[in-house]
């Protein structure tokens, strides 16, 4: 049994990335980022796993050997 998505609110991706609003959407135009999962008639969040991936990209790109 896989375990749940957990879904993330943007507060908590800009608090785990460090990242403004704005670059948040940048990086989703850019394709470095996946876009938002709509959960209902107003609200948006990020799978954890999305995040978490990359954080993974920025760490390898930061840190090439």
């Amino acid at each position: 049994m896989t375990a749940p998505t957990r879904m993330l609110r943007k507060p908590e991706v800009i608090a785990r990335t460090g990242l403004s609003n704005s670059t948040l959407y940048q990086l989703i135009q850019q394709k470095k980022l996946k876009p938002p999962v709509k959960l209902g008639a107003r609200a948006v969040g990020w799978t954890e796993s999305d995040v978490e991936e990359y954080l993974a990209a920025c760490i390898k790109a930061s840190r090439p050997e």
